[in-house]
C-alpha cells in the first residue's frame, strides 16, 4: 500500500509540473518585459488530462483489488507489533482522496479549455498590437522617430538589443526606447502596475574604521606582480595605518558616517590596456602609480567603507551589471555602487560598456590621474574647437572628479599618497648613522642616466655616488665606473640606503614621483634641476598630448618639492651652471636636516582628506544660487551681492551680513575674490595672497556687479565659452562672464587679460582642505 501511494502521489506531482511547464514556457526572442504566456493547443491540453484521468482510474483499480486481498488474507498478522496498522488511513478513506482528486481533474479541465479560448484570442490582439505600432509625436520626445529609424537600421549590430527583447518590429524598438532608454513615451496599452508610494529606504550602515587589513589583502586578489607590490606595501605600512585611523575616529567621535559601497577599478592593469607595468615591477619600471593605488585601496578600507576591486574587464562588466553585447546598452539593473575609483583607461573601458548608463552614472565617478586635467582640456567642444584636444581628455567632467599625485592643479582634487612615519628611536638611530658624504642618483632606468657624465663627475669629487639601476646580466654602459650600483633594491633594502645618505639627486626626470619625499622623510637632501624655461606641453614632449598646459607650472623636476617644501630640505639650482652646481653640493654636506614628511603625505592626512571628499564632494546634485527677483524695484534693481570689499578695499570676500549661505563646500566663509595681473593664472594669483585657488567658487563672482564693486569699469559684458573668463580687457573696458560651468578655471592667462580669481585659505600641512573644511 505504501508503494501504491508513493507511485500515486509522484505520478500526480509529474503530471502537474508537465501540465503547468506548458503554460510557463517563453518563446525565444522574447524579452522580459514582452514575455507572452505560451499556451497548447486545445487538443493536445485535453490529451494530457485525459492521460491523468486514465492513470488516476488503473491506481483506483489497483487500490480495490489491494483491499479484497487483506480481507481475505492474514498477511499482515506476523507484523502487526512492528508495523501497526493505525499508522495508516484505511483504504476506502484513500479511495475517496483520489475519487476527489478525479473530480477536481475534470474541473481543471472545463477551466484549461476556458483558459485557452481566452488566451488565444488574447494572443491574436496582442499580435496585431505588436504589429501595428506607430511612432508617437510627442514633443516631449523630439528624438524618438530619429532613435526609432536607427534601430529599423540598426538593432541587429549588437546583441543587447535582441537580449531586451527587439526583435524587428516596430513595437519592439518602441518598448526598448521607453522602457530600457527613455527617448520616447510609454506605451499605452503596455501594462504597468499602479505606482505605489515606497516607503522610505532603512538607515544606512555606518563606516567604522576596522581593527587590521587581512579583509583587504583578500579583495586585492593574486596573480599579477603589480597587486603583490601593492599587498606588500600595505601590509608594511599596516600599523601605520591603524594608528592613523585611531586618532582620525577620536576626531571626529560622534559624526555619522554613511558607509559607501566603492568598486575600485585598476584599468591599467588589465589586459585589454596592455598591462604593461605589471611585468616592469621586478625591472626597475614605474612603481609611482602602484604606490599611489596601494593607498587609495588602503585608505578607503581603513575609512570603513564597502570595496570590490578590478583588474579586469570581465570582473568590471560582472559588476556593473553590464548586459551580453557590444556595450550600446544600458546596464540591466541600477549602479549598485555609490562611488567608483577607476583611471583612464578604466573610464574608457566602462564608457565603452555601460551605454546611456555611462552619461547617467559618470557623476560617481572618480579617476586617478597623475599629472592631472585641466578644464580646458576636459570640455569636449571647446577642446576640439580651440586645439585643446588630446588622446586623454574631452570627457565633459567636473574638473574636480580628476584626482592627482600632487596638488599641482587646483582644479582638480588633490589624492595624493603616504610616505613611511619615523618615530623618535628611527630618527635617532638616522642620525647617528648618517654618511655626510653619500649620495644616491633618483633613476632605476640607465636612460636617466645617459649625458649626465659632467654632474656625475663634479658630484665624485665630494661623495661616494650609489646607484640603484636595474640590469639583467651585464652592466648598464651609462653609468660610470665610479658608482657603485646595487641593482634594483627591494622597497625596504632602499628606505635602509636612503637613511644612510646625506644627498638624493635627480637629474630632471622621472617628474613628480614618490622617491624624493621618500628621502626627505629619510633625513636626506634633495637635490634637483631648476628648468629654464619651464616645463609644459608647449616645449616638452613628456607632457605633449596629456589634458594640462602645466603652463610655468613645471619649474623643476619636483615643483611640489620646490614650492611647499624648500631649504633646507630642497635645492633647485641651475644644473647648466657648474659654480652654482657644485657650491650647492657644499652647502649640502655643511647643513644638518632633519626628517621631514608634510602632513598631508602622512596616513592621517591622507585619511583625512579622503574623508572630506567623501563626505563633501557631490557631483550628482547641482548647486543652485539664490533666484532673481522677479520684479525690480525702483529701489532694487539688482539683487544684493553677497560679496563686499575688505577692509583695505583690495578684494572682495562673503559678506557677513549677506542675507543667505548657500550649503557649498568648501564653505563660503573661506571665499576670497582677487584680480590677477595680465599673464597670471589664478592659481599664481592665489598663491602670491598665501591662499588657494578655488574653482567651485567662480560662480559667485561670475556676475556682472563683481566688476563693479572691483570698481572696474565695463563698456560692455558679453557671456562667452573661453576658460579664462570672467575677465576683462582694461586696455578697451571689455568685461567677459563664464557661459558654460565646465570651463571654470584656475589655470591659463592671457596678456590681455585681468581675471577675476576665487581664492581660500588652507589648513596648514593641508593644501586640499579649507581651515573650516572638516
Amino acid at each position: 500500500r505504501i508503494f501504491v501511494l508513493g507511485i500515486g502521489f509522484f505520478t500526480l506531482c509529474f503530471l502537474m509540473t508537465s501540465l503547468g511547464g506548458q503554460f510557463s514556457a517563453k518563446r525565444l526572442g522574447d524579452s522580459p518585459f514582452t514575455m507572452r504566456t505560451e499556451v497548447m493547443g486545445a487538443l493536445e491540453s485535453r490529451g494530457v488530462l485525459r492521460r491523468m484521468s486514465d492513470m488516476l482510474e488503473m491506481l483506483m483499480k489497483r487500490m480495490d483489488i489491494l483491499a479484497r486481498l487483506e480481507n481475505s488474507t492474514d498477511f499482515h498478522k506476523g507484523d502487526e507489533a512492528r508495523f501497526p496498522l493505525d499508522r495508516f488511513q484505511p483504504a476506502a478513506g484513500l479511495m475517496e482522496r483520489i475519487q476527489a482528486i478525479a473530480q477536481n481533474v475534470s474541473d481543471i479541465a472545463i477551466k484549461v479549455d476556458q483558459i485557452l479560448r481566452n488566451s488565444l484570442l488574447n494572443g491574436k490582439v496582442m499580435e496585431g498590437r505588436r504589429d501595428q505600432c506607430e511612432v508617437p509625436r510627442d514633443p516631449k520626445y523630439p528624438d524618438c522617430a530619429g532613435k526609432v529609424e536607427w534601430m529599423r537600421a540598426r538593432w541587429t549590430s549588437d546583441p543587447c538589443y535582441a537580449f531586451f527583447g527587439v526583435d524587428g518590429t516596430e513595437c519592439s524598438f518602441l518598448i526598448y526606447l521607453s522602457e530600457v532608454e527613455w527617448f520616447c513615451p510609454p506605451l499605452p496599452w503596455r501594462n504597468r502596475t499602479v505606482a505605489v508610494p515606497s516607503l522610505p529606504p532603512p538607515p544606512r550602515p555606518q563606516a567604522a574604521f576596522p581593527r587590521d587589513l587581512a579583509r583587504l589583502l583578500e579583495l586585492i586578489g593574486t596573480g599579477k606582480e603589480s597587486l603583490s607590490f601593492m599587498k606588500k606595501r600595505i601590509r608594511h605600512l599596516a600599523q601605520q595605518w591603524l594608528r592613523a585611523a585611531r586618532r582620525l575616529e577620536q576626531r571626529l567621535a560622534g559624526r555619522q558616517r554613511d558607509q559607501k559601497h566603492i568598486l575600485v577599478h585598476i584599468g591599467f592593469l588589465t589586459e585589454e590596456s596592455g598591462d604593461v607595468f605589471s611585468p616592469r615591477v621586478l625591472k626597475g619600471g614605474p612603481l609611482g602609480e602602484m604606490v599611489q593605488w596601494a593607498d587609495i585601496l588602503a585608505a578607503l578600507f581603513v575609512l570603513g567603507h564597502s570595496l570590490r576591486v578590478t583588474v579586469s574587464l570581465k570582473e568590471l562588466q560582472s559588476h556593473l551589471g553590464v548586459p551580453p553585447g557590444r556595450g550600446n546598452c544600458p546596464l540591466t539593473s541600477p549602479l549598485p555602487f555609490d562611488l567608483i575609483y577607476t583611471d583612464y583607461h578604466g573610464l574608457q573601458q566602462m564608457k565603452q560598456h555601460m551605454g546611456l548608463s555611462f552619461k547617467k552614472y559618470r557623476c560617481r565617478v572618480r579617476v586617478i590621474d597623475t599629472f592631472g586635467t585641466e578644464p580646458a582640456y576636459n570640455h569636449e567642444e571647446y577642446a576640439t574647437l580651440r586645439g585643446y584636444r588630446t588622446n586623454w581628455g574631452y570627457w565633459n567632467l567636473q574638473p574636480s572628479q580628476f584626482m592627482t599625485m600632487f596638488p599641482h592643479t587646483p582644479d582638480n582634487s588633490f589624492m595624493g599618497f603616504v610616505s613611511e612615519e619615523l618615530n623618535q628611536t628611527e630618527r635617532q638611530l638616522i642620525k647617528a648613522s648618517k654618511v655626510s658624504s653619500m649620495a644616491v642618483v633618483y633613476g632605476k632606468e640607465a636612460s636617466i642616466w645617459k649625458g649626465k657624465e659632467k654632474f656625475l663627475a663634479i658630484l665624485n669629487k665630494y661623495m661616494e655616488i650609489h646607484g640603484t639601476v636595474y640590469y639583467e646580466t651585464q652592466r648598464p654602459p651609462e653609468v660610470p665606473a665610479f658608482v657603485k650600483n646595487h641593482g634594483l633594491l627591494p622597497q625596504h633594502e632602499f628606505q635602509q640606503l636612503l637613511r644612510k645618505a646625506k644627498l638624493f639627486i635627480g637629474f630632471g626626470f622621472p617628474y613628480e614621483g614618490p622617491a624624493p619625499l621618500e628621502a626627505i622623510a629619510n633625513g636626506c637632501v634633495f637635490l634637483q634641476a631648476r628648468f629654464n624655461p619651464p616645463h609644459s606641453s608647449l616645449n616638452h614632449e613628456f607632457f605633449r598630448g596629456k589634458p594640462t598646459s602645466r603652463e610655468a607650472s613645471v619649474s623643476s623636476q619636483h615643483p611640489y618639492a620646490e614650492e611647499f617644501i624648500g631649504k633646507p630640505h630642497v635645492w633647485t639650482v641651475d644644473y647648466n651652471n657648474s659654480e652654482e652646481f657644485e657650491a650647492a653640493i657644499k652647502t649640502i654636506m655643511r647643513t644638518q636636516v632633519e626628517p621631514y614628511l608634510p602632513y598631508e603625505y602622512t596616513c592621517e592626512g591622507m585619511l583625512e582628506r579622503i574623508h572630506a571628499y567623501i563626505q563633501h564632494q557631490d557631483f550628482c546634485t547641482t548647486s543652485s544660487l539664490p533666484p532673481s527677483p522677479k520684479t525690480k524695484s525702483p529701489a532694487m534693481q539688482s539683487p544684493p551681492s553677497p560679496l563686499a570689499l575688505s577692509p583695505n578695499s583690495t578684494h572682495l570676500v562673503w559678506s557677513p551680513s549677506a542675507g543667505w549661505a548657500p550649503q557649498a563646500w568648501p564653505p563660503v566663509a573661506s571665499l576670497q575674490v582677487w584680480v590677477s595681473e595680465p599673464q597670471h593664472t589664478c592659481t599664481e594669483t592665489c598663491r602670491r595672497h598665501g591662499l588657494v585657488c578655488e574653482p567651485s567658487f567662480f560662480r559667485f563672482l561670475n556676475k556682472e556687479e563683481v566688476f563693479l564693486q572691483l570698481s572696474i569699469a565695463c563698456d560692455s559684458t558679453e557671456s562667452e565659452m573661453n576658460h579664462l573668463y570672467p575677465a576683462v580687457a582694461e586696455h578697451v573696458h571689455e568685461c567677459y562672464l563664464q557661459k558654460e560651468p565646465l570651463l571654470f578655471s584656475c589655470a591659463g592667462s592671457n596678456t590681455k587679460y585681468r581675471r577675476l580669481c576665487p581664492c581660500r585659505d588652507f589648513r596648514q600641512g593641508q593644501v586640499a582642505l579649507c581651515r573650516d573644511c572638516l
